[in-house]
């Protein structure tokens, strides 16, 4: 695809983030890959497939009450790559390993960058990079299991 082709994708993937699961089959590739460091350690550092993807989503929302992204940079485009700087807010609905209990009903705010691989006009592979260090601060975890 082109560059401008792959910044048509931008905006169905920050929907996407935003919960629109229904987008998945139309802009995620049957055989994605994400990769992201886990906060906890308490997973594998990738995510496969269109179900994968849909499931990390939901969990992530699980805990993020009301999580919306918006875009602060980009899209940033070539013919193979999208990119693009977000920023994430929520209220934290619990569930997060080490968080202690008062920390239910706060409201978070951090950023982050997707570098995204496009193939055959789908989303195929994805690098996620986000302020995980001012999100786990922002629920007063002391430390990590």
């Amino acid at each position: 695809m082109s560059a401008a082709g792959n910044a048509l994708l931008a905006e169905p993937w920050k929907e996407l983030w935003n919960n629109d699961l229904s987008l998945t089959d139309k802009i995620i590739a049957p055989d994605f890959v994400a990769h992201a460091a886990p906060i906890t350690g308490s997973g594998g550092d990738t995510v496969h497939g269109r179900e994968g993807l849909k499931g990390w989503i939901s969990g992530i929302h699980t805990i993020l009450r009301d999580l919306s992204f918006e875009y602060t940079v980009g899209p940033i485009t070539t013919d193979d790559y999208l990119v693009v700087r977000w920023l994430a807010e929520a209220t934290y609905a619990g569930g997060f390993p080490g968080a202690p209990d008062d920390a239910v009903g706060n409201a978070v705010r951090f950023t982050g960058t997707d570098t995204l691989l496009v193939r055959d006009g789908m989303l195929a592979e994805y690098w996620a990079n986000a302020d995980s260090l001012l999100f786990v601060q922002q629920l007063g975890v002391r430390e990590l299991p």
